[in-house]
């Protein structure tokens, strides 16, 4: 069955770096387009990132210039680079696939 799997989450000041991954089994992950969505406490659940069997990328208004999702087909991984963290990128970070699959999430929080 499909198995997405995130890690990489922790405690960062604002300013700082993360870099979540997700390992992707049970799908022909290189034909999948892939997607990182967030959930803050109270807050409806987000899209962040984007990108397509064919790389190509897009991203939240709010992490643009900040966040860079990208693959590694060979590996079925995707990861979101996360840098200037804010305090307002507090949030359970969840991998998605085009087919509604998810993962378990991984929390991040950025304290001031």
């Amino acid at each position: 069955q499909v198995q997405l799997v995130e890690s990489g989450g922790g405690l960062v000041q604002a300013g700082g770096s993360l870099r979540l991954s997700c390992a992707a089994s049970g799908i022909i992950f290189s034909r999948n387009t892939m997607g990182w969505y967030r959930q803050a406490p109270g807050k409806q659940r987000e899209l962040v990132a984007t990108i397509t069997s064919g790389s190509s990328t897009s991203y939240a208004d709010s992490v643009k210039g900040r966040f860079t999702i990208s693959r590694d087909n060979a590996k079925k991984m995707v990861y979101l680079q996360m840098n200037s963290l804010k305090l307002e990128d507090t949030a359970v970070y969840y991998c998605n696939d085009e087919y509604d699959n998810w993962g378990q999430g991984t929390q991040v929080t950025v304290s001031s």
